[in-house]
């Protein structure tokens, strides 16, 4: 491994950030390659011209904003999409991938943010689905058992064959996934987000399995847009950008900052500039609220909490403890079972959505696609869905273009919308931009508190920028903003305070300014505590 880093530099060089910009240099020595790929849909260019590679024994991050064409080149190096132009190559050797099964046949394998693990079955069973181990024609599980055992060891992974995968936590299924692909024999790994739904120390845990991966040999392609982790885990970075690499670099030679301006193409402001909060009264009252999932299963249990005037209270937690079914309680899209919600001293525990909306709560959904717009829809109707039905924007039950449009014209400015076209189907925008458009329409009211789901996830850093200025705003005019993220980076900068939420229970409050990554992270595994103050201090 060592070697091979030497070997980077003398190639690189030219290509670090900082040095001439452009596509990098051709590295010889590739497992697998991309040469000239090109994808298209319809007039849209998807990727151009791609160059990449990885090495044997190497951990390639790419990065790149949200639409830079990274998934796109992902799905063609593994065979889920077919490119215009150029080459894939594996060993140097031009390779032709129609499904994922020839890329699985030729040893590349691929972790999708999103696992394809079947729950009720065991670990062994998952990984034999497809390739299913028979013995005079029956399912013979105990060799691959042995075998997942075997590779648990050589590569540092510790699982129990045997084990449900509905009992493993996200942490432990993520190492399943990476089993099988071992298991069918990969020398490449492609990771898509590896760490978008693990704690700090999960993801501390997966970046030892990498790095051992890739001292036996197996070349590792690291997604991510956390770049704390790309700079401490990858031996060579790639930035794509508008569809095509604009360079690459060792992580010796970058910076947070200038991968953020290399991967946007102007400078970022990085760090979270705020003032001191001056918390006034509780806004957002939640007590011992109880709440279902969608299996009528209890999500949430027992909560209460408070968030005040000019405070931003962030929610911590790996994803499915129970933090979506508490938002969609608060803002009236699922049910309360017990407990109550109050806003400020008006009880909105059974309230509709547009009572809750004329009482001063905005909100900022998780899934903007389904909750936060209508695609079809322009911008300028979209700015309007909580309002449509009053005054300027509607008169005698018919809609006025003029307001409508004035409103828009104002809102895309002020927010920084692009394109600046108010008429625009709101689903040809970027998900940065849809995401201003949402914080526009909730914000350019007036507002007492601010439920914000995840408003930056899929987003670039440039609208993550943007974001966090506009919450910290919201803050600053006397709104109670309740923040709830899986990025414990971002809890950390913009929050006032910070809780975890475990299970369905709040199980610790912490202060951003003396807390750890690792108590938090502790936290939300349910491995500690801190304790919770009053749910009206």
């Amino acid at each position: 491994m060592g070697s091979s880093t030497h070997d980077l530099n003398a190639g690189l060089a030219m290509n670090a950030v900082g040095g001439s910009a452009g596509a990098p240099v051709p590295h010889e020595g590739y497992v697998l390659e991309a040469r000239g790929l090109t994808k298209r849909y319809g007039s849209l260019i998807a990727n151009e011209d791609v160059q990449f590679g990885v090495r044997r024994g190497e951990i390639v991050a790419l990065l790149g904003e949200n639409g830079a064409g990274k998934t796109t080149l992902m799905n063609m190096l593994f065979g889920m999409t077919a490119p215009d132009a150029g080459s894939v190559l594996i060993d140097g050797e031009a390779i032709r991938l129609q499904s994922p099964r020839d890329a699985l046949a030729l040893g590349i394998g691929m972790v999708h943010q999103h696992f394809m693990l079947v729950p009720p079955f065991t670990v062994a069973e998952n990984i034999a689905l497809g390739v299913e181990p028979s013995r005079r024609g029956m399912l013979d599980l105990g060799d691959l058992e042995a075998q997942i055992t075997a590779l648990g060891r050589r590569f540092g992974i510790d699982i129990d064959p045997r084990a449900l995968v509905k009992d493993l936590s996200v942490g432990q299924q993520q190492r399943v996934e990476i089993i099988k692909a071992l298991y069918r024999g990969a020398r490449v790994m492609i990771l898509d987000e590896p760490t978008a739904v693990l704690t700090p120390q999960e993801a501390d845990e997966l970046f030892k399995v990498l790095r051992g991966l890739a001292h036996e040999g197996t070349g590792i392609v690291f997604i991510s847009h956390k770049l704390r982790e790309v700079l401490d885990l990858a031996h060579r970075i790639v930035v794509m950008r508008r569809g095509a690499v604009v360079g690459e670099v060792l992580p010796r030679d970058a910076s947070p900052e200038s991968l953020a301006s290399l991967m946007v193409g102007r400078d970022v402001l990085l760090r979270v500039e705020k003032a001191k909060s001056v918390p006034g009264e509780p806004v957002i009252v939640v007590r011992g609220l109880v709440v279902n999932d969608d299996r009528r299963v209890r999500a949430v249990d027992g909560v209460s909490l408070s968030v005040r005037t000019g405070e931003i209270v962030g929610l911590a937690g790996v994803q499915g403890n129970g933090q979506t079914e508490l938002v969609e309680a608060i803002t009236g899209l699922r049910t309360i079972q017990a407990g109550s919600f109050h806003l400020g001293d008006r009880d909105l525990t059974s309230a509709a959505v547009r009572d809750r909306t004329d009482a001063g709560l905005a909100h900022i959904p998780e899934d903007r696609q389904r909750h936060g717009l209508v695609l079809p829809f322009s911008v300028e109707q979209n700015m309007i869905l909580n309002r449509y039905f009053r005054a300027p924007f509607s008169r005698w039950l018919v809609m006025q273009a003029k307001a409508m449009r004035d409103h828009a014209r104002e809102l895309v400015g002020r927010f920084d919308v692009r394109p600046a076209n108010p008429e625009a189907p709101v689903g040809s925008l970027s998900g940065g931009n849809k995401q201003k458009v949402i914080i526009a329409r909730e914000l350019s009211r007036d507002v007492r508190a601010l439920v914000a789901s995840q408003p930056t996830r899929g987003v670039d850093v440039g609208s993550i920028e943007f974001i966090h200025g506009a919450l910290i705003a919201a803050r600053d005019a006397g709104a109670a903003v309740l923040l709830v993220s899986a990025e414990l980076d971002e809890l950390l900068a913009v929050s006032d305070r910070i809780m975890v939420m475990f299970r369905g229970r709040i199980v610790g409050e912490v202060e951003p300014a003396t807390a750890s990554r690792e108590d938090i992270g502790l936290m939300m595994a349910g491995g500690g505590s801190q304790k919770v103050v009053s749910v009206t201090s």
